[in-house]
Formats: C-alpha cells, structure tokens, sequence
C-alpha cells in the first residue's frame, strides 16, 4: 500500500475461491438471464442464445486487460483507481462517478423490481402490492448491508454458498428441463428438434434485432471487477484478484450458454414464451410443475441477495476510495473504516441512504425508476470504455509499476484494440435507439451533478492538494497531486 500512497486499513482476509464467489456472484447468470431472458427471446426468437457467445468473447477481451490493471494497482476503488493513476485524478473522478452511479441505481433496481416480486411470489403473497415489494426490498438492502457492516467474511460466506446456488439453479434446473423435453417433448403444444435453436421470431428489422437478442449477454457479463474493488482485503492480491476475475467471466460464459440451450430447447410454445413474463419460470413450470418451480425461484432470489450483497461491499470500496482521495462531500467521515470490524461502516450507511432515496422516488414514479434502471445497461460499459482508452494512451505508466501478478505482454495493444472496438460497438448499441433515449438523458444528468461538484468545491481542493491521489491519509498531508506536479 504505501507505494500507492496509503496505509493499509483492512484486514487481509479474502482468498481466492472468496474473490472467485464475489466476481461471479455480481456477474450472476441465474439473476442475469432470468431478468434478461425475455428481451433477447421477444426481440431475435431462440436464435438469440448463439450471441451469448459473442458478448462473452467480447466481454472476456475486457476482463483481460482489466485484470492486467488488476494486477499491477490492486486497490479498492478499482475502476477509479486505474483511471486516476494512469490519466489524472480529474478523469478518475468521472470514471468513479459514474461507478457510483451505476450502485445506487442498479442495487435498488434489482431489489425492487427483481427480488422482491420474486419473493412474494415464491411465499404465496400478491407480487404486484407496491407496498409488499416496497417492503421487502427495503429488507433485503437493510440485510444485505448489515452483513457487510458486521465483517467481510460474513458477506463472503453468503457469496461462496451462492456460487453453488448458482450452479444449482441455472444449470442443473436447465439440465433437468432439457432432459424433461427429451423424454416428452412431443406433449408440448408446439413439438419442435434442436434446430428450433436457430429459430428466429421478430418483427424487427434484422440488425435491431441482432442486437435485441446480444443484449441477454450484455446486460449480464458485467461487474466482474468486484473482486478488485475488494483487493485491498485479498490475500496476494496480485496474483489471486486477476485469475478471479478471469475465471468468473470463463466459468460465467461457459455455464450460462449450457443454461440457454437447455431452457430455449425445452420452450413449450414459443409465442406463449414471448408473451410471459417470467419465460424461465413457465419453462419450468409446464415441465416440472409447481413445487420445483418455485424452488428454481428461491434459488433464483437467493442469487439476487447474494449480487446486492456483494454489490454493496463494492460499491463501498468505490466510495471509500474517492473519499480517501478527498474527492467526495464528507470525505473525512466516508474514508474511515472501523478498527473492529474492519469494514467502512460510514460509506456503506452512505450507500444504503442513496439507495433508499433512490428506491423512494421509484415508487412515486414507476416510470421514471424504469428510466434510471435502465441507464445502469448502459454505465459499466462506459466504465470499461474510458478505463480502457486511459489504458491504451498511458500503458507506459502501468508498466513503470514494475512486475504486477497478470500481464499481457505482446498481446496486450492487440488485445486492448479488439476490447476497445467491442466497447464502442456495445456503447452505441444502447445509447443510439430511441428506445434508450430517456436512460442516456439519466447518464447526463448525473455528470452534470458531477460537473456541479467538482466546479463548486472539486476544483479548488485539487489545485491547492488537499484533494487528490494519496492526499486524503493522514500520513501524507503535504504530498503534491499529480495535477499541479
């Protein structure tokens, strides 16, 4: 730590299957294609399943090069630490906005409109009562948070049991439906083989269909560099944070299409499919009956606890280390990390509050909540897109670090072009339609928020080094930010 800047403050106690259980319990196929599932299947048919691959090999470029930066600068914060070091503490306070923003918006989204109709639904309540899945969102955030306050390792042990829950509620569910339209597969309503995988069914132009389909895989192979906003707690966090974060998109990839292909062959109508709104849930439904079913929804609810409760120890890592840089209002309060538990009780309480207020507007306006949700499609991707393009301008920089645990080597230019052309191509797919308008608008409006802080009070703290890389320790109040140096 102190070739960073800082003093170590957590304890070191996240070990490689634990780093494992964080990267692939946010990136959370079961969550991911349960949510995502209908999209791809209303817009491209079951044809959509062959561009899961596409996002996976395209997602994959990126984790390379993100776990070579892993590697080399293994602190919390990742995302804005890595832009910070290799441009400017002014391009990682954008690149950390918008991490922040993407928490506080799409924790409350999952909680609100994916966990908890879930929930009620899996217990005999009425999932479409405001005021039930009100409730229970706002439980499972308070939850999931309180586990973090309390220690890490709590939060690591609900996120290794889901890696299993995981396997178990994707794959293994989708294997036993396979198998049940194997046995019976001329009872469904619209017998079909296996090349009903290479049906399309859309009204839509082919290439916004295309796209329509990828968007299963888009939306999410994503949020796999949890692990490194925890690296600052990793045990050899050079060498364990990287291969984490590869392994989850690997691991992620490969499962998720044998869970597609299984599901997609087993559809029993598939304009019935279509027309639902749980697609996964009636798959299993018309196949395994009621009982198994809901317990396909349990696990699936337990998969989206376990992503809340890892995305709220990464979104405040995220906050602790913009605050620990001076950057962020309260930061001498949001950088503090508690000697007891080890954990930054003030920046997960601040996230939790944002996440609230945020959950309590969405109810008032169902409509504008949609909106927000949908702008966090969109700002991982710009994320990884400014984090690479800092990487491509300023490698010089990561390499003067010397040896870290991962490196590309030769590869490393070609691999982060490839990345690089991909991210463009995801950026414009959800930024240029109409149909994301409205959440682009939410992206802007956020940086302008942004922009009003960093003009009002940002600015002056940078030019006079009270704010900055390694300026907000105590141990190191006259260091010069690399801005004014």
């Amino acid at each position: 730590m102190g070739e960073f800047g800082y003093t170590s403050q957590f304890p070191r106690v996240l070990r490689r299957f634990a780093l494992f259980a964080i990267a692939f319990s946010i990136v959370s196929i079961t969550t991911g294609i349960f949510l995502n599932y209908s999209y791809g299947i209303t817009q491209l048919g079951p044809a959509a399943v062959w561009l899961w691959p596409v996002a996976v090999v395209g997602q994959l470029l990126v984790v390379l090069v993100l776990a070579e930066l892993a590697g080399h600068m293994p602190l919390a914060g990742a995302n804005y630490q890595w832009a910070a070091r290799l441009v400017n503490t002014r391009f990682g306070y954008v690149v950390g906005s918008l991490g922040v923003l993407y928490g506080a918006v799409g924790l409350p989204g999952i909680a609100l409109l994916g966990l908890a109709p879930l929930a009620a639904t899996v217990f005999g309540l009425d999932p479409e009562s405001t005021r039930l899945t009100l409730f229970v969102a706002v439980l499972a955030l308070v939850v999931a948070y309180l586990v973090n306050i309390v220690r890490v390792q709590l939060a690591a042990r609900v996120n290794n049991v889901a890696v299993f829950a995981e396997i178990i509620g994707t794959v293994v569910l989708s294997v036993v439906v396979f198998v049940a339209w194997v046995r019976g597969g001329d009872a469904a309503p619209v017998p079909h083989g296996f090349g009903f995988l290479s049906t399309t069914a859309t009204s839509a132009p082919l290439t916004d269909a295309i796209v329509g389909g990828a968007l299963i895989g888009i939306f999410t192979l994503v949020g796999f560099e949890a692990a490194a906003d925890m690296a600052e707690e990793a045990v050899d966090a050079r060498r364990s944070v990287p291969r984490a974060m590869l392994l989850s998109v690997i691991v992620s990839g490969v499962l998720g299409m044998a869970a597609l292909i299984g599901f997609t062959l087993a559809i029993p109508d598939l304009a019935a499919i279509q027309a639902s709104s749980v697609p996964l849930a009636d798959i299993a439904g018309y196949w395994l009956g009621p009982v198994l079913t809901k317990v396909f929804l349990a696990i699936v609810v337990f998969s989206m606890f376990a992503l809340v409760v890892v995305a709220a120890a990464s979104n405040s890592r995220l906050i602790f280390a913009m605050a620990r840089d001076g950057l962020l209002p309260g930061s001498g309060l949001l950088r503090r990390v508690n000697a007891r538990t080890g954990t930054p009780v003030a920046a997960l309480v601040a996230s939790l509050v944002v996440c609230l207020v945020l959950m309590a507007y969405g109810t008032l306006d169902g409509d504008a909540f949609g909106v927000l949700v949908g702008a966090t499609a969109l700002v991982p991707y710009l994320v990884y897109l400014l984090t690479l393009g800092g990487y491509l301008a300023r490698r010089r920089r990561l390499l003067a670090l010397g040896d870290g645990g991962f490196s590309l080597g030769a590869a490393a230019l070609p691999v982060a072009g490839l990345a690089m052309l991909w991210l463009v191509a995801v950026v414009a797919s959800l930024t240029v339609p109409d149909a994301f308008r409205e959440a682009d608008y939410v992206v802007l409006a956020a940086l302008a928020l942004a922009g009003i802080w960093y003009v009002a009070v940002l600015r002056r703290r940078l030019r006079d080094g009270t704010a900055g890389l390694g300026t907000g320790e105590a141990d190191h109040p006259d260091r010069v930010p690399e801005e004014a140096s």
